[in-house]
């Protein structure tokens, strides 16, 4: 059997300039680290993780804790990493939580056994103490698409903003009567979007007068949108609904018009993420563009980072949200 000096021994380096090229393959020449990996291919070595985390060192893996990989939105921050991860030689195992705080410590507490060199996490509530055991165990961490706390990385859209773009877009169309469909009592995302949504509601000059009605929902897809036009209340005047995320509007678009309500004229939407599927809708969506793509890279970035830099400087990046105005709004 191949073994790391046969290796070394071919490419005329130091069983250490092999191990290196291994776990951390940006510390070596890029000459060298060829001629090792030629070397490697030519004797047909192929390294045994196994072995290297039963030696107490990290596996070459990252993890992704995310809500819902159904969602496109989290599937594309999913395919994103997959894509970087594997150029730099890292594998990614995908956990799903439902948003769940329980799901997502169990989660956590497999990656820690796993042994995974870092983690990306998107938290509902996460309790601070499971973040806190990943860094104290050597695991690297970045929150995505959430503020995190001080000592640890951050990537997230500025959601709190994004409310405020959809209120106000809502205000200069004239509605007044508002609603929120979403899970802002589980998820801090969905939280953070109605207070920016209330915010602008309440800064505007007819002030406190605008009241909300909040229609919480089980789940973050289009079942939960389409249960929720059975609470929707909007008999008098037309009423503009921000929600949670795309999906959620979707499955409210669609259960009003099949009830015979028109979108925008009786009920306006808004959802938030900006999937692809949502522009080719009979009623195309507006809605609050995340930078996905990007969030994810940078994520990921932050992440290697942490793992190869020993005075990582720690970050929290904000993008800034973009609204999209499609027809599920523009009245006429």
């Amino acid at each position: 059997m191949v073994n790391i000096e046969d290796v070394a021994r071919l490419a005329a380096v130091g069983r250490s300039t092999v191990s290196n090229v291994m776990n951390r393959p940006h510390i070596v020449a890029p000459a060298t680290r060829k001629r090792v990996l030629d070397a490697m291919e030519n004797l047909g070595f192929v390294p045994n993780e196994s072995a290297r985390v039963l030696a107490g060192g990290p596996g070459r893996f990252v993890g992704v804790v995310v809500h819902d990989a159904s969602n496109p939105f989290f599937g594309e921050i999913i395919r994103t990493v997959e894509d970087a991860a594997l150029n730099l030689r890292y594998i990614v195992s995908t956990t799903n939580t439902g948003a769940d705080p329980v799901r997502e410590s169990t989660a956590v507490e497999l990656l820690i056994q796993q042994r995974a060199s870092g983690v990306l996490i998107t938290p509902s509530a996460l309790p601070a103490d499971a973040l806190g055991r990943l860094r104290r165990i050597g695991t690297k961490v970045v929150v995505l698409d959430a503020p995190g706390e001080s000592g640890i990385c951050s990537v997230a859209m500025d959601d709190t903003a994004g409310g405020r773009l959809a209120g106000q877009h809502f205000l200069d169309y004239g509605y007044r009567s508002f609603a929120f469909v979403g899970t802002p009592a589980r998820t801090t995302q969905h939280a953070a979007r109605l207070a920016g949504f209330r915010a602008a509601l309440e800064e505007s000059p007819l002030g406190r007068r605008l009241d909300v009605q909040v229609i919480e929902v089980p789940h973050e897809d289009i079942v939960s949108g389409r249960q929720a036009a059975e609470r929707l209340q909007h008999r008098d005047s037309p009423v503009a609904v921000l929600c949670g995320n795309d999906l959620i509007a979707m499955g409210l678009s669609f259960a009003l018009q099949e009830r015979g309500t028109v979108v925008p004229q009786d009920v306006a939407i808004c959802g938030y993420d900006d999937i692809d599927m949502v522009r080719y809708l009979s009623v195309p969506l507006t809605t609050v563009r995340q930078p996905v793509h990007d969030m994810a890279r940078t994520a990921l970035e932050l992440l290697v980072e942490e793992m190869r830099v020993h005075e990582h400087e720690h970050q929290a990046v904000l993008f800034a949200p973009e609204l999209v105005v499609r027809a599920s709004t523009a009245r006429q």
